[in-house]
């Protein structure tokens, strides 16, 4: 059985020292030998050796040593040694050691004294202190600190022991008597701690005799007085009035430590608007004073969840908040980002739009390589505050959409996006927006920017200027066609004004790789990823540059291609409505007709190094034929139903919005039978303003069910395993509580006998990636009592772990027998300490890409038919398809399935195969392998053989 240790030393276990070497180097007059030789023997003590044999050399040649190293690790060495015998009785040889503890006592060298008096804190045999106690007590009065304070301590730790109280029954007003007189700090805080945990009455009354000066005691002395505070609040809440009193004048203390604990403790303690508003003040000032970011993220989470609770007075505290935007951290942004958002009124709403204004003007300067995701996170929380207060769309809208060409394509989506979902919400804005877009849509880069600006000029560009503006910004975006022109010896050329630069620009290139669907199986997208390129150094608004979607076509952006075709479509369509004059609509017609056949031409082209994919040709073709021979049926699909679809989508989104609002609105309410007290009938006699708040404040939150509501009994009977039988004779039950990584098992043992159980111990150990952090000490049971033991344990991976062990105890009646119970293993499962949550489509896939957490297994055949090939796999591994194969063309392309299987674990597996041909006609690829049940990768096990003819 493992013993509890106060000692922690590192220690090489490569090359261990010899007993015999040790004896000998304390048995030299070398002074740095005996120190060598002393840690040499410390080390083997600590690592389960007992060396029996040196305890007498160091007895003789150690104890007399004069040097102060020496005195120092002789004091370690005594503390590890095992002072008792199998029966708990002091050995005999201990004896010799009091002796030289009195005289450490007593030495003239105030070094010697201190650190033996904190050797005397960890001693818990009765025998060796008690004829030490003249010394300690004489030891009070010494004219240095560091002598008075470890006395003060062990003073402590003696009265602490179970028969301290005889050993020395005067200590609380010996301590009292000494906290009066002391000047230094660490000394009086010492002692204060010492009446706050043994004589806790004397501590409040000499707090409350001296509550004047408690703003000049010392930061040590106050972060004890607020312990004592919540330790007296909590078992008498009656009284917690005077002490919040003493809390709110501490947030005047010039330690910044205190002032955080203050402020915490008038969270818990107080439900008083005027308590929560100074705690929130305290937090803002920390929140702009302390330079640590750290230390700003701890506040930042404090402020969460006062806004949760006392959302009101967070209100008034919003502009304080939004000060630590000035910080470059992005973590610490996002968290008052996020807090803002939800404390956001209809009074506050234009200075915080302006306030996040300037913060998008200050991004423009590269100061920081940040500034692109600073902004992104910007031009969210203006979407958001423009959706919730329409009113304010207004004074925003046109500053964002400065950036619908940043560089940082995520950006630039957010702001398209947002610029989209504004014109709808807000038909006033329509005109400004549509004019705006139109003069700066030659300034986007990013493919997918494009595509969305491009639907919002075909669904919005009503009138006729605005339309007929419409197609011609397209037309010189687009440039002169056609796109390439063949030479004569048979080479392609583009045109020299519209030659292609060697540009890194954001552009989407079109690719026949599978997409990973949200649920994790695949399926054939059209347009490939879109690879971030940086941004041309043309000269912006030059009309010898390469327009922006002539530069994307060029690339081989396909999927742009089809959208622009569906825009001049829709654009037409429109025209034929506004435009009375037939010649223009049928010159307009042959223009969108010569644009769309000119990009079937380079699709079809061999110049480019993919052809144009099949649904983008599909969907040109299909704009060719609509303007060839329209229809009123085809008009209003076009015109109307794309734009019903956008309106319904905004409603659904609103909808979704607002159900979860009012979930989380939702409270519980008192009981029928609760008690509801009226404070209007209450004594008011010697109660402060503060104190009245609080108790009204009380009365709400019980009239509401507020102080009910975390303490749910049903989920913790849930939590409940018993881990013994009932006819054992020690019953013992767990509750475990899992929080992040960290899991405590708070266990009940009662005993059922009619004897004292002594040395009972609660012996734990792990099975998988779990690791017990201490283990419990030896406890005394008496007959039918019971005793609560905690075992803490950490989680390092997700990976299910098991806890296992078993009580084992002794009797009175029978000391040398020792009895075991086996206890019940407790499972941790991987769904116990991990928390469901949402996140949007888009955080999903930067997630999915960011961990790897699916097992690959490569793939390399002889076969060179790829249907074959997954054929092959199917048969010899017995799996069912769950989706066709993706069709394939050409010589080179990709093979998608989705396959269903069994893991060696009889657990549900989905089995991604992604197949590619090369040009030279062999196969690549891999193999994805992932839990369908539990979306979580296996980390044991997860094998495909692949069987071929002749061998495997």
């Amino acid at each position: 059985m493992e013993k509890s240790c106060t000692l922690l030393v590192h220690f090489d276990k490569g090359t261990p020292a010899l007993a015999n070497e040790i004896k000998e180097a304390l048995e030299g007059n070398d002074v740095e030998a005996k120190v060598d030789a002393l840690k040499k023997a410390i080390m083997l003590l600590l690592n389960g050796e007992t060396i029996p044999q040196l305890f007498i050399t160091i007895i003789r040649y150690v104890l007399p040593s004069e040097d102060h190293t020496v005195q120092k690790l002789l004091l370690l060495y005594l503390e590890i040694i095992e002072k008792t015998d199998s029966r708990g009785k002091v050995l005999p040889e201990m004896i010799l050691i009091c002796q030289n503890l009195r005289n450490n006592l007593q030495h003239p060298n105030e070094y010697i004294r201190g650190v033996t008096l904190r050797f005397l804190c960890r001693l818990n045999e009765t025998e060796i202190i008690e004829p030490l106690i003249p010394s300690i007590l004489t030891n009070l009065e010494h004219r240095h600190p560091f002598v008075r304070r470890n006395a003060v301590l062990a003073i402590m730790s003696v009265y602490k022991l179970p028969q301290g109280e005889q050993l020395l029954d005067s200590a609380p007003e010996i301590i009292e008597k000494f906290l009066s007189t002391e000047q230094d700090p660490s000394s009086k805080r010492n002692a204060f701690l010492m009446l706050f945990n043994c004589a806790q009455d004397r501590a409040v009354s000499y707090l409350f005799t001296n509550i004047d000066r408690i703003i000049d005691w010392g930061e040590q002395l106050q972060m004890v007085v607020l312990d004592l505070i919540r330790k007296v609040c909590r078992s008498n809440k009656a009284e917690k009035g005077k002490y919040i009193k003493i809390i709110i004048s501490l947030l005047n203390a010039p330690s910044t430590a205190v002032i955080y604990e203050c402020a915490s403790t008038l969270v818990s303690l107080s439900s008083a608007p005027t308590a929560i508003r100074a705690a929130a003040s305290t937090y803002c000032q920390l929140l702009l004073s302390q330079s640590d970011n750290n230390v700003k993220l701890i506040v930042l989470d404090r402020l969460n969840e006062l806004k949760s609770s006392n959302r009101d007075i967070m209100v008034e505290m919003i502009m304080d908040v939004l000060r630590a935007l000035s910080t470059p951290n992005v973590d610490i942004r996002r968290k008052t980002l996020d807090i803002v958002l939800d404390l956001i009124t209809p009074r506050n709403v234009d200075e915080v739009v302006m306030m996040l204004k300037k913060e998008v003007v200050k991004t423009q300067s590269g100061e920081h390589e940040k500034n692109g995701e600073y902004r992104q996170m910007l031009v969210q929380a203006i979407h958001s505050c423009a959706i919730k207060f329409p009113e304010v769309a207004s004074t925003v809208v046109h500053l964002l959409m400065d950036f619908l060409g940043d560089s940082n394509v995520a950006s630039a989506m957010d702001v398209v996006v947002f610029v989209r979902e504004i014109i709808e919400t807000n038909p006033k804005l329509r005109i400004s927006i549509i004019t705006r877009l139109l003069d700066t849509f030659y300034q986007i880069r990013a493919a997918r920017v494009c595509s969305c600006a491009l639907w919002i000029i075909g669904e919005y560009c009503l009138s006729l200027s605005e339309v007929e503006s419409g197609i011609a910004t397209i037309k010189q975006c687009l440039g002169d066609l056609p796109f390439y022109t063949p030479t004569e010896e048979g080479e392609v050329q583009d045109t020299p004004k519209t030659t292609q630069p060697k540009s890194s620009t954001a552009v989407s290139v079109s690719s026949r790789r599978p997409a990973v669907l949200a649920d994790g199986t695949y399926a054939t997208q059209s347009a490939a990823l879109e690879t971030a390129m940086s941004p041309p150094t043309l000269v912006q608004g030059s009309l010898t540059s390469i327009g922006n979607l002539r530069s994307l076509i060029l690339s081989g952006d396909f999927f742009l291609g089809a959208v622009v075709a569906c825009t001049l479509t829709k654009l037409v369509l429109r025209l034929e409505e506004v435009q009375t004059s037939k010649v223009e609509v049928n010159r307009a017609v042959i223009q969108a007709l010569l644009i769309m056949v000119s990009m079937l031409q380079l699709g079809q082209s061999s110049i480019l190094p993919h052809p144009i994919d099949n649904d983008s040709y599909d969907r040109i073709v299909l704009c060719i034929r609509l303007l060839c021979n329209t229809g009123d049926d085809v008009r209003r699909i076009w015109l109307q139903s794309c734009r019903q679809c956008f309106v319904k989508m905004l409603a659904d989104k609103q909808h979704r919005e607002t159900e979860e609002i009012k979930a989380k609105a939702q409270i519980t309410n008192a009981q029928p039978d609760d008690l509801i007290d009226f404070y209007h009938l209450k004594s008011r006699k010697g109660m402060s303003q503060l104190e009245l708040e609080d108790e009204v404040q009380d009365d709400l939150k019980r009239a509401t069910g507020e102080f009910t509501k975390d303490g749910d009994d049903a989920n913790k009977l849930n939590r409940i395993l018993q881990l013994t039988g009932f006819s054992d004779p020690v019953y013992a039950e767990a509750y475990v509580t899992v929080h992040h990584y960290d899991i405590v098992l708070d266990v009940t043992v009662i005993n059922r006998t009619k004897e004292t159980l002594q040395n009972l111990c609660l012996e734990l150990a792990t099975m998988g990636d779990l690791k017990l952090v201490e283990r419990p000490k030896n406890y005394t049971l008496a007959p039918e009592s019971s005793k609560q033991i905690k075992a803490n344990i950490k989680v390092s991976s997700t990976e299910t772990g098991v806890i296992f062990g078993n009580i084992v105890y002794e009797t009175s009646s029978n000391v040398l027998e020792r009895t075991v119970i086996v206890l019940n293993d407790i499972h941790i499962d991987i769904m116990d300490y991990i928390s469901p949550a949402s996140c949007t489509d888009a955080a999903f896939r930067t997630m999915w890409a960011e961990f790897e957490w699916e097992n690959k297994v490569a793939v390399n055949t002889v076969l060179q038919d790829e249907r074959e090939f997954l054929n092959h796999i199917i048969k010899s591994t017995n799996m069912k398809c769950l989706t066709p194969p993706s069709a394939l063309e050409g010589d080179c392309g990709f093979l998608a399935a989705n396959l269903y299987a069994k893991s060696v674990f009889g657990e549900d597996a989905l089995v991604n195969v992604s197949i590619e041909k090369q040009a030279d006609g062999k196969l690549s690829g891999y193999i994805r392998i992932r839990s369908k049940t539990q979306g979580i990768a296996l980390s044991l096990g997860d094998k495909i053989t692949l069987k071929q003819k002749g061998g495997a």
